[in-house]
């Protein structure tokens, strides 16, 4: 892909994050009303208008695209060029006026992302990558924390009653006494603070593609790995991992014992 290409792309990312972003705003508060997916995930207003913002933003300029969004599915699934979007990740946190959720875009080529952003506006933090240009935030060069063991790593969740619902509890127990320090409430802010070096690791055990879009691209253009918990980077496994080059062989070695 040319340079020049990559460059659009990325730009498009990240004015139509921000841009979605600040359109959530206008909905955030701590009483958000909200419908329930057959799922039991929630979804609001605010959901719908900034994919809404996003599908017509990206159909506009690349119509031969193909999207995969959390709310309206999938267009043109063949296409060699497809973004992958959820408009609010973390809208339990959003609906509750927590300010941790985010817009994420990541455009993928040939089965790799190579172009992405997470925008979390209640915290106007943006973070981006595109292959072969680093990782940013807020324009300023990010990369992963050099911690030399787990040890002293903190680790992010999102919800603790998920790993034992999809069969991961013994695993998650053995890296919470590997772990200095356990935080939760996480969503994509997790993988975010390990790209951006204020976390060593974030584990999610299930995460569909639109859930984990940029962060194909953010965490390897910081250093780090983002993939699933076998050690294969990616987007499409249905589980996230994210965590620092270092202590990947660590992690994956504490995860597969026992199993």
């Amino acid at each position: 892909m040319p340079g020049t290409q990559l460059d659009a792309y990325l730009a498009t990312c990240v004015s139509t994050a921000y841009d979605a972003g600040r359109l959530t705003l206008g909905y955030y508060s701590a009483n958000v009303a909200a419908e329930y997916k057959p799922d039991d995930s929630p979804v609001t207003r605010a959901d719908r208008a900034a994919e809404e913002l996003i599908r017509s933003r990206l159909e506009a300029a690349y119509p031969d695209h193909g999207i995969v969004g959390e709310e309206t599915g999938s267009t043109r699934e063949g296409a060699p060029l497809r973004w992958f979007i959820d408009p609010i990740d973390g809208t339990k946190s959003f609906m509750r006026g927590v300010p941790l959720y985010a817009v994420l875009l990541g455009l993928e080529a040939e089965g790799e992302i190579v172009a992405g952003a997470a925008y979390f506006p209640a915290l106007d933090e943006l973070v981006y990558a595109a292959r072969g240009r680093g990782a940013f935030l807020n324009g300023r060069p990010v990369r992963v924390r050099d911690t030399e063991t787990l040890s002293r790593s903190f680790v992010a969740f999102t919800d603790a009653g998920s790993f034992e619902r999809h069969g991961r509890k013994a695993a998650w127990e053995r890296v919470q006494a590997a772990t200095y320090h356990r935080v939760g409430w996480s969503d994509a802010y997790g993988h975010a603070l390990v790209a951006t070096g204020r976390l060593e690791l974030m584990l999610d055990p299930i995460l569909n593609a639109y859930d984990a879009g940029p962060f194909g691209v953010i965490l390897p253009e910081a250093g780090g790995y983002f993939g699933d918990w076998r050690g294969n980077p990616g987007i499409h496994a249905g589980e996230g991992l994210s965590t620092t080059a270092r202590l990947l062989p660590e992690v994956l070695e504490l995860i597969a014992r026992g199993e």
